[in-house]
Order: structure tokens, then sequence, then C-alpha cells
């Protein structure tokens, strides 16, 4: 191992010093260049926040007091919601599904039970929640848990039917137990089923009703440990609830019916309903409906009570959405929502179950929503959700995150966007509004852009770990909308479904351009405005992108001609395009032998379109199928504001469109860039057996994304994805797609003295290649005279598809590319003279001078799946090189700038996040983080500048991390607080009758009732304690700001008064000890006083 690296090292030194060689004839040695700021201390990976719907919800817990929200998922995850901006995210370390979540009321702690049969007790006074304790049950499954408010004693339900009772205090079990056996009738020989509620009488907590599965209920007595009342019903039971005077309580069963009964009846209910029952008129019983899952009883001081239920429809009603009833007196409300209801929460003013509950609110937890419903307001209007849990509103299919943008960016986005809002919500203000903002010191702004499988693209303020939709573009709006007529579909999709989903997006934060680029081979180029405008005529381009070598006259191995200007016919050129916006709908169509041609994938509307302020539609391209083949999808995609210019390629070739004057420039198979000097022996392509009719069904559906595969042979095959069996193994080697470009100013050719405006094009195969940019000055002639492309020759090999270029000037600064600054496009009169102004300029190019000749001025960072390369410019000498990965591949590169330097960073497919330094490729950071499980990740997963990255962790959620030391120990403070100080409110008064005649509620000592003294030990091999991994005193010292400094201070006063009084009663012992001894010896006194010495 040692002599490997020593060669390794001797082999870089060689590079190295023939490198300075080279560059050291213009008298610039590289050491003098190369000095690097950022250091591997500088970097540090860690978690910040997650934002979106907790993926597969399963439980539900509000504090009332505290007025936060903790829902639990089927993967053990908890997510804590507070005022808008304050979120937590914590994770139970088994995975298992939490089934139950209970709230310490105002006590900063939750207690949460999972499907593996463990009890969890979460710290929530500290920024990032810990488990206190855990208590993991071996003989029974748990069903049920119930905490009452200000008890420290907590009930778990089992499936056997038996009922624990767990300190919460030291998370110990009590030896009091209530099996199930002695809860039923002694006559009865069936087991009643698990355990399916526990809750205790809101006037006499000494009273504990229980339900089992199979219909019966029982009313215990804690004190005399017998049962005092049972009630059965022949249908199970799916939840209990009280009235809040004890007297009364409601059942809801599995046949869609709510029975309701008085404590002390027997036998019978007090009242059934079926609430979505039809009443037959000869008085039989109703039609079963479909089970009613949970219901609540909550009253009113001024009203009628509100019974809240969630299910219970009839089964006739195939197809309805799934509903929540609000029955208040006479009136009943069904409300249809979006997905199935996981669990609901009824929110009420006050925390105590024994006076009037006051409810002014549902929380609805869906599978894949979160609803909270007004019920002060007529009609039930649901509250405007603050919280970001509408990026899964449609499938997230690309993501970009952009750091450090311009400062009005946000706020412009923001004011087109609150045009958009929907109109109905309730006027009142949220209500779950707890907890703290943290103390961000980031104050940069910082965009997340989601891309959909509709179509849909959405912008979020991302800035201070928060998330905030700001604007929501629709793009499907563009092209007519799909008709059933199944032969004209397949005339023209060749997307089984989404045909309309984003797969690559290109944007321009300063001009505030954007291109998107859908599945269907379409890109549409929009515009940012202020004002609204209709389009009458939306302006296309259609392009002929193909790989076609002639097969009557095959050009000699290694590529086409000698003329790399523009394509020849007869060699590998692709077929003629529109050049100009064709009418509506497209001249070209099926040929005359039944074979697609000049089809594209969409139909662009003919109607005017009408377009808000926002982004406006400027150009539409669409690729169109060729000669029977439909166009590939787009793998790669470039846009420059200044240039006006954009480029697109895929598995054939590349084209650039001037947006401007709405021209394509070039149009190339990739093998024409090459040349003459084309290093691959490329053969002709096998002519094609058989053409698809027009007819035909496309059998495959194109994937999302083309350019992320994890199989590793697809790797060497560079994208290459056969369409049909006629593709022979020598095609697929020849195809060589386009995986990336970058515009910039730099040396176009080897040994050029000056720079220009030049595109740099990525292959699949790992070639770099420079294509020269001509354009005409701004203003009026950027817009008559055409741009000139020429294609100028390769700059690098290197193993694996380029990922990312970047471009760096002499002294290791990031060259971004050249800008437009952002003009209102509608403007009239003084503003159309600023917009005009605008547009002559030409953002001044940031290299340095180059008057001396072959002097080093800048370096390329070339960066593929595999390794990567720093090149200097204009020798194109190789003066860094740096093999990233053997054995895995890279799936995301990004050359970053951070607050003292560049880095290059990127994110295996092995799980590992590495940086490094730029320009000397120093490894600086090399972290195994996550291991690739989900194509979403790889199709998600992206870094920007200042440390940031994101990816989506579920279909419904965002992940962000970050890799800079000095976000990580700032975290802390940013991060908000879950938990504030904030009083109990006060217990209900009794009254003086109530007091006189003992009306009110009755207390219990539980502590009397379940403590070891009376209840005994609870069998040990029933459950196992897991301390936490910070304990209680852990809690003490974790818990952060004022409310920890008091707690501290009352423990030490504790703490010190405890010692005190243990000193005060040592001094008293020792006092009564000297009265004691002083006595005796008085009395011996006496006793000897008068006796001579021979009396002794």
């Amino acid at each position: 191992m040692k002599k490997f690296n020593i060669r390794k090292v001797l082999d870089g030194l060689k590079e190295q010093a023939s490198s300075s060689v080279s560059s050291g004839q213009s008298g610039a040695p590289e050491n003098n260049l190369m000095h690097e700021t950022l250091q591997s201390e500088n970097f540090q990976l860690c978690k910040t926040v997650r934002h979106g719907f907790p993926y597969q919800p399963s439980s539900m817990a509000h504090d009332p007091v505290q007025k936060i929200l903790a829902i639990g998922t089927q993967s053990g995850a908890l997510r804590l919601f507070g005022r808008p901006g304050v979120e937590c995210y914590c994770q139970h370390e088994s995975g298992a599904a939490v089934i139950s979540l209970q709230f310490l009321i105002n006590e900063g702690a939750l207690v949460s039970a999972l499907a593996d049969d463990s009890v969890h007790l979460w710290n929530l006074r500290q920024r990032r929640p810990a488990i206190l304790h855990s208590l993991k049950f071996n003989r029974e499954r748990i069903t049920f848990v119930h905490l009452p408010f200000q008890s420290k004693w907590l009930y778990i339900g089992t499936e056997k039917g038996n009922i624990h009772i767990v300190n919460v205090e030291s998370f110990t079990l009590s030896g009091y137990v209530i099996m199930w056996n002695k809860a039923i009738e002694l006559s009865s020989k069936a087991h009643p089923g698990p355990v399916v509620h526990i809750s205790d009488n809101p006037m006499d907590e000494g009273k504990l009703i229980i339900g089992y599965e199979a219909g019966i209920v029982v009313l215990w007595d804690l004190k005399s440990k017998k049962a005092d009342y049972r009630y059965t019903y022949d249908e199970a039971i799916h939840s209990v609830a009280w009235h809040h005077e004890g007297k009364q309580f409601i059942c809801s069963h599995s046949d869609g019916t709510l029975t309701i009964w008085n404590i002390k009846g027997q036998g019978k209910p007090f009242q059934t309903i079926t609430p979505h029952g039809k009443q037959p008129k000869d008085g039989k019983k109703p039609e079963p409906c479909k089970p009613i899952l949970k219901v609540e009883y909550k009253t009113t001081r001024l009203g009628d009570p509100f019974m809240i239920l969630s299910g219970g429809l009839s089964y006739d009603t195939v197809g309805r959405r799934p509903c929540l009833t609000v029955m208040h007196g006479k009136s009943t409300a069904v409300l249809e929502m979006d997905y199935p209801i996981v669990d609901f929460l009824t929110l009420c003013e006050t925390p105590y179950s024994n006076d009037f509950q006051e409810p002014y609110a549902v929380v609805v937890l869906l599978e894949k929503d979160l609803v909270v419903i007004d019920l002060a307001q007529n009609g039930y209007p649901i509250f405007e959700n603050p919280y970001p849990l509408t990026i899964h509103e449609s499938p997230v299919t690309c993501c970009e995150y952009f750091a450090d943008c311009p400062v009005d960016l946000i706020p412009a986005l923001y004011s087109v966007g609150s045009r958009q809002k929907r109109q109905g919500y309730s006027k009142k203000e949220w209500p779950i509004s707890g907890g703290n903002w943290g103390l961000g010191t980031q104050s940069y702004p910082e965009i997340i852009i989601t891309g959909h499988a509709d179509g849909t693209v959405k912008f979020w303020d991302a800035s201070a770990i928060m998330l905030q939709v700001l604007y929501k573009l629709k793009t499907a709006k563009v092209f007519e909308k799909s008709r059933n007529n199944k032969e004209d579909k397949q005339n023209t999709e060749i997307v089984d479904e989404d045909p309309f989903a984003i797969q690559i997006m290109a944007w321009c934060p300063e001009s505030r351009m954007l291109c998107v680029a859908g599945v269907s081979a379409n890109l549409i180029i929009y515009r940012f405005s202020r004002q609204e405008i209709t389009t009458e005529v939306v302006q296309l381009l259609e392009v002929r992108l193909q790989y076609e070598v002639n097969d009557m006259e095959s050009p000699p191995e290694g590529g086409g001609g000698g003329d790399r200007d523009l394509p020849t016919p007869g060699t590998a050129s692709p077929s003629p395009q529109t050049t100009g916006p064709p009418t509506h709908p497209s001249t070209s169509s099926n040929s005359s032998d039944g074979v697609r041609d000049n089809v594209p994938c969409l139909k662009v509307r003919s109607t005017p379109l009408k377009q808000s302020s926002g982004y406006q539609v400027e150009l539409v391209v669409q690729l169109v199928w060729v000669s029977g083949e439909p166009p590939q999808q787009i793998t790669s995609l470039a846009l420059n504001s200044s240039y006006g210019l954009i480029v697109f390629g895929n598995s054939n070739g590349l084209a650039v469109v001037d947006y401007l004057q709405k021209t394509v420039l070039l149009n190339l198979g990739t093998v024409e860039l090459y040349g003459s000097n084309d290093p691959y022996q490329r053969q002709a392509r096998s002519p094609r057996k058989t053409r698809q009719p027009a007819g035909a069904k496309m059998s495959r559906k194109l994937s999302l994304p083309t350019e992320l595969k994890p199989d590793l042979d697809h790797r060497d095959n560079s994208f290459s994805r056969s369409r049909s069996s006629s593709v022979t193994s020598i095609d697929k080697e020849a195809r060589e797609a386009i995986t990336s470009f970058h515009f910039c100013e730099t040396f176009a050719r080897k040994g050029d003295s000056a720079i220009t405006p030049c595109l740099y094009v990525g292959t699949s195969l790992g070639t770099v290649l420079a294509v020269a940019l001509n354009l005409p000055p701004a203003g009026e002639q950027r817009l008559l005279q055409p741009v000139i492309v020429l294609p100028s020759g390769t700059l690098a090999r290197l193993k694996g598809s380029i990922l990312r270029m970047a471009f760096l000037d002499n002294t290791g600064t990031f060259l971004p590319p050249a800008f437009e600054t952002w003009y209102e496009p509608n403007a009239a009169g003084a503003d159309s003279e600023e917009r005009d102004k605008a547009r002559k300029r030409r953002p001044v190019s940031v290299s340095p001078s180059t008057s001396q000749e072959l002097q080093e001025s800048q370096y390329a960072v070339v960066c593929s799946e595999k390794q990567a390369k720093v090149i200097a410019l204009p020798s194109q000498n190789c003066i860094f090189k740096h093999s990233i990965t053997e054995t895995s591949f890279v799936l995301r590169a990004d050359v970053v700038q951070m607050n003292i330097g560049n880095c290059v960073a990127c994110f295996c497919a092995n799980g590992h996040i590495m940086t490094l330094s730029l320009p000397g490729l120093r490894p600086l950071l090399d972290v195994n983080y996550l291991p690739l499980t989900d194509m979403r990740i790889a199709r998600t997963f992206c870094f920007t500048n200042l440390g940031q990255a994101m990816y989506l962790t579920s279909p419904t959620e965002i992940q962000r991390i970050t890799y800079s030391q000095e976000t990580c120990e700032n975290l802390q403070e940013m991060l908000g607080e879950l938990f504030t100080p904030v009083e109990t409110p006060e217990a209900p008064n009794r009254g003086f009758f109530k007091g006189l005649f003992g009306g009110g509620a009755t207390s219990l000592d539980r502590e009397e009732l379940f403590g070891e003294t009376q209840a005994g030990k609870a069998s040990r091999g029933l459950a196992q304690h897991i301390p936490g991994p910070q304990g209680l005193e852990g809690m003490k010292g974790a818990a952060s700001g004022v409310v920890a400094d008091l707690a501290r201070a009352r423990i030490a006063l504790d703490e010190r008064g405890q010692k005190l009084g243990e000193l005060d009663e040592r001094t008293a012992a020792m006092l009564a000890s000297a009265d004691s001894f002083g006595k005796h010896a008085h009395d011996m006194m006496l006793k000897c006083k008068d006796k001579k010495w021979y009396q002794f």
C-alpha cells in the first residue's frame, strides 16, 4: 500500500512539474497562483431542517396551552409545529410506526408509543428534542395510551385487554394492573378484545372508563379495584368520548352508529344515532353504514354541544370522498376531504375536561394534507395553512436551489404570487401559534424552485431555514388540453401519463429569465413581467434533432468531413428545422407511407393566451418526430440572458436557439462537433428495417430523469437507450449524449490571446468541446444581425459523463457567466426608455487582462462522474486532476462559492458527500451521508452557494443540509423554540353549592394508589426500561433559554433548601441529645451528692 501511494505521489509530482514547465514560460509560477483559503476545518456536514408534509402520517396530538401540534408517521418520524416558521423534526431509531402521541400539557414533554411496543418520553424544552426515557414491553402489544391532564401516571392498554400504569417521571411500571378478566363479567367466557379506549371520568378521577373492541365498556373504580358498571353493545367499538359533566359518554361503532350511555344506566344505551343511515318508515333499524372511526363530544356554555365524527357514510355512496361530519344541534354538516382521514382533534378553549369545552376549530390530519376547520363561523370555512405542506401537490420531478440571490427577487415573486391566493378562508389567525422563532444570523436570500409532474413550477422563499411558497407557474396552459381521441393521442404523445412533467429547469436570477424542459421533448422560455398581457399567437419553433448517418454515403472512420462551420447534407447532418413560428396546427404531419414525421409531441394552443403578471411565455421550442421515431428526451439545458441564447441537448445532439430573434442557430449531431478530429471510431448505423406506422402505440414510457441511472452498467453506455431491436450495439457505442453546458467568456481555442463569448459542451463520453459565439453589438443590431456559432474543437477528456463546468480567474476567483439585469418587458413611456438602455448595456467581462501572450489568465474546472480536472487557459494544460471515485459514480456536482473561497461539491451514488478545494482539488470533506436508496434523491439533490444543499427525502418532504462548519455552529441559535413559559389556566370554579354538597369534581391521590408502597412492584419481565442518551440530568443541562435558567435556579434552590433542612434536623437532633445528656448528668449528680466515697 505504501509503495502504491509513493508511486501515485511521484506521478502527481511529475504531472505538476511538466505543467509547471509549460506555464513557467509565461513567467507565472503556479505556486503563486494557487493560494487557497478553504481548509478542511471550514467544512462540517449536518442536517438543518425538514420541510413539507409528514410522509405517511399515523397519529396526532395537540397541547392546548402551549398551542403546538405533533404528528407521528409510519416510519417513526415526529414532526412538531408551532407558529408559522417554527417546525421541528425528530426520528425514533427503531423506525417503527408511531401509533399514539400524548403531550404532558404545558410541561414541555411528549410521550410517543410505537408499533414495536415501546414508549418514549421526549424533552421539548430544548431546540432539538431528545428522548429522556424509553420503556420496551416484551409480552404485550400496545394498542392505546392515555395521560390525564396534570397527572404523572400514564395508562397503557394492550392487545390482551390489560391496562398497565407507568410513572412518567421515572418511566417505571406500577404494580397496579387492571386485568381484562377482572374487568368483564365473570360469567363471560369470550375475550373482550384489545383495549381501544381509556379515559378518566371528568368529574371523578377515581373512575376509569375502558373500551374493548368487542363492544364492552367498563367503568372501573380505581380505589376498590373493581368494575362499577358494564355496558355491552353488539357492535365493535372504535372510540369513546365523555360529556364534560361526567354523567354520559358516547361510543362510535363499526356499523355506523353512535350510542349515548348514562353512566348509571344498565342494559340499553340512552340514545342510538345513525348519522348517515336511511331511516326506514316502518320503524326498523337503519341500514348499516361504514364504521365511525372516531367521535368527539364537545360542549359549549351558551349553545348546543358539538358531535364531530369521521367515517360512518352509507355503503351506497360509492366513490364519495372521505368526510368529516359536524353535528351541532339540529344541523349536520358533511365536510368532504381530498384524502382519507388519519385522525382529527378538536381544539378547545380549556385544557380541563370537567369544564365547558368551547370548541373553536378542528384539526384534520389527512393522508396527504393537514386541514384546520373554523367551527365559530357559518359554513365552517378552513384556515389558510401557513406551513409549506403543498410540496407534493403534484409529484416533484426536479429541483433547483439558489442561495445569495438578488435582494429584490423575493419581493417581486411574492407580489405576483400574492394575487394567485384562493379566497374564502377563515378570517381568524392560524390557531397553532406556539413557540418562538430562532435568532437567525443568515441574512442572504435563498430560493428553491420545484418542477412537478403536472407541469407546474413553484418558487419558494427558503431564507433563514424557513420555507414559504412565493409563486406558482402552470406551464401546461401553453398547450392544448388532451382530447379523448385515442388515435390522435397515439400520433403525438410519447409519454403514457404526465406529458407536461418538468424535467430540467434553467433560471437566471439576475435577469429573471426562465427556461423549462418537459418530458415530451419541449422547451418553454419565460420572461418575468409585472403587467398582464394577452398573447394572440404563442411563438413556436419546431426542431428536427436526430442522429442519422447516411447509409448510402458512409463517412470515413472518425466522423464527418473537415468543415466544422456548418453541417453538410450527406454526412451526419440533421434534417432542416423550422426557423420561424409556424401556424397552428403544425404544417408537417405524417408522411405518405404512414410514418410519423415532423409531428411534435404536444400541440401548442392556437387561441389567444391571457397571461397574468409573473412569468409569461416568450417562446416554445418542440422537438418533432423524425421518420417514425419519437424525439429523445432533453438531457441538458442552459440559458444565458446576456447573449439571448438557450442551448439544449439529448442523445442525438444539440441545438442553439436565439430567443430574441426566435431562430435556431445551430442544430448538430454530437459527432459533428468533433469535425475531422473525432477520437472515437464510429460506424454508420445499420439501415432501419422497420418504421413505426402512424397509428402504432409507443410501448415505452419515458422515465424521469433520463440522465440519472443508478445502474453502473448504464454509465458505460453513456445514456444510450435502445428504442427498437434494430438499434445495434455498435450504434449504442456511437451514441454520445450531451450532458452539460456552460456559457462563459473565455478562450475559444488553444493559444488565443483574447477572450470571446463561448459555449462549452460536455458529453456522456467525457469530452468537453468549445463552441465560439460571435454576437452582434447590443441594441437594435442584436435583433437584426445573425449570431454566428462556430464549433472550436476539444478542450479535455475525462472518465465518465461530464456533469459540471466552471471558470476561475488567475487568482482562483469564480467567474460567473455574463447576465443581463432585469427590465420590465411590457413597459411604456419612460419605463420603455429605461428598458432600451438596459438592453443596450452588455455586462463587462470580469476576466483579467490578456495583453501578454499565452498568459495563463483563466482556469476551467471540469467535473465528471469519475474525476475532476482543472485546465489552464489558453494553453489548455491540465494542471490538477483528482479521481473522485473508482467504484461508484457522481450523481451531482456543483462549483459553489463559500464565504472565503470556492470549492467543488459532489454527491456520489454510494452516499458520500465530498468537497474539493479550488483550484488544487484537495479533498476537504468526505462523509458517508446517505446511500442512494431511491432515484428521487438522485433526481432532486442539489448544492448551492454558502454551504447549503437539499434533496427530497420522501415524496412529500424536503430535507435541507449544510456542509459549512460556520452554519453548523450557528444552527442551534437559528432553530426555533417549541416550549415557551406559559401560565396554566385556572381550574374551573366548583361553586358554593357544589363545594357544600360534593357535586363538583373529586380528585384522586394517584401517588398513594399506584406507588410501590401500596401497589407493589411490577413484574420484571413485562417491560424493559431504557434510559435516554441524556437522562433527566441531561434534560436539565440541555434545556436552553430563560426556562432552563429558571429551572436550574429552582432546582438549585430546592437542593439548597433540602440541605439546609437536613442540617436543621441534624442540629435539632444534636441539641436534643445534649439536653438529654445534661439531664442524665444532673440526675446522676443529685443521686450521688450525699453518698460517701466508700458507698460507690
